[in-house]
């Protein structure tokens, strides 16, 4: 087994596990990333002379590259390896045959057709880890291109994301960020943590496969339900929730207020917040299953009392009053708040040097007892060429 450079013994959970990345974008990188931060020595291989496609993503660009580079690829080594050139695909052979988890989101074969697959690597490195991801599965959709944004739509969270097609603008919508593709990769990362925990105790590792559409699936929970269980088919609601009223945007004098009452309480307590205690009583509203029925009678009496205020002001007061509400804010804002609640979101990352060249959102979870974090900034490409082939040649 390798060893993590520059993690003293003892204070990393994956301190000892080396990881050879062959993933690009976005899924596969994120993964190898949550391994690196936990003290995985993660060696990502590139295409000499371009690299991740995601190195010339942009604007934005900081002043060390490409933004949605650097958010996924933090205390990583870089290699350049030709996989078309047999020495170099020899390198990536052997960089394969030493490490503990191999990370790959090639089309499905690929990588078997370079000698890199699983069952070719296993026959050599039984305790190899090796992780697969792809858009569609390696049966009947392992032809099929995976890109977050069509699977939001062929996987049905569009159908549910956006405003009806009654009101004006109305329309499917995908998520404001690559929901998919970082549901992949916690997806993966699961299985890889799962098959290391079983190689420790049988000394053998296994292949995790995970795909765009399944992740998606499996995070539709109550929404997918609905129609397995109860034969029902979601549609768009915009800020509505299917199942509780009131959890949804309410207008208020100057911007709108997210307002999640999900019990009968909370509801009672907000009606009495906002001057409207006859509203809990009246059987119309007094329960959620009638709240339900009844949204649109509700809601314009809930943001009629609402209009008296700023949204800034309902939210401290009903927050005071346990009712559950916030501001819509910017990701600047929102990540203040997590800074004012002593969250500490964010992380300094510095270069070879030692020197810092920016922050980062750092790894959310958090150890008792601490784990020192792991700053390194992402690498230039080939950075650690020289080194790495030098230890694969040793």
């Amino acid at each position: 087994m390798s060893t993590t450079r520059g993690i003293p013994a003892g204070t990393a959970p994956l301190e000892g596990i080396l990881v050879a990345d062959f993933s690009r974008v976005l899924a596969g990188p994120l993964a190898s990333m949550t391994l690196a931060d936990l003290g995985a020595r993660v060696v990502k291989v590139e295409r000499p002379g371009a690299g991740d496609d995601t190195r010339h993503w942009g604007p934005p660009f900081s002043a060390t590259g490409a933004t949605y580079f650097e958010s996924v690829n933090r205390n990583k080594e870089s290699v350049e390896l030709d996989l078309a050139d047999p020495e170099d695909l020899a390198l990536a052979r052997e960089l394969a045959l030493r490490a503990d988890v191999l990370v790959e989101n090639f089309k499905p074969g690929g990588l078997e057709k370079l000698g890199l697959g699983y069952e070719a690597l296993a026959a050599e490195n039984p305790g190899l880890v090796y992780a697969s991801i792809s858009g569609f599965g390696s049966a009947g959709g392992r032809d099929l291109p995976g890109y977050d944004f069509i699977v939001q739509a062929l996987g049905g969270l569009m159908s549910i994301t956006g405003h009806p097609d009654t009101v004006p603008g109305g329309g499917p919508v995908k998520a404001g960020v690559a929901l998919v593709d970082v549901l992949t990769a916690k997806d993966a990362t699961i299985g890889i943590l799962a098959a290391l925990a079983e190689r420790a105790r049988t000394g053998r590792g296994r292949r995790v496969e995970v795909n765009l559409l399944s992740s998606l699936q499996g995070a539709l929970a109550n929404q997918a339900q609905a129609h397995l269980g109860a034969g029902v088919t979601p549609g768009r609601m915009g800020n509505d929730h299917p199942s509780i009223v009131p959890y949804q945007l309410l207008a208020t004098a100057d911007a709108p207020l997210a307002v999640a009452a999900g019990n009968d309480g909370q509801f009672a307590r907000l009606c009495e917040a906002i001057g409207a205690p006859e509203l809990a009583a009246d059987p119309r509203f007094a329960t959620n299953k009638a709240r339900v029925a009844h949204r649109a009678e509700l809601v314009p009496l809930l943001e009629a009392a609402l209009a008296t205020a700023s949204a800034e002001v309902w939210q401290d007061k009903l927050t005071g009053l346990g009712i559950p509400c916030g501001r819509v804010a910017g990701i600047g804002e929102g990540i203040s708040y997590a800074e004012s609640l002593g969250l500490e979101p964010t992380i300094e990352v510095r270069d070879r040097s030692g020197a810092a060249v920016g922050r980062q959102v750092r790894h959310p979870i958090t150890w008792t007892p601490p784990l020192p974090p792991r700053t390194q900034a992402p690498p230039a490409l080939g950075a650690d060429t020289a080194d790495v082939v030098r230890w694969l040649r040793e």
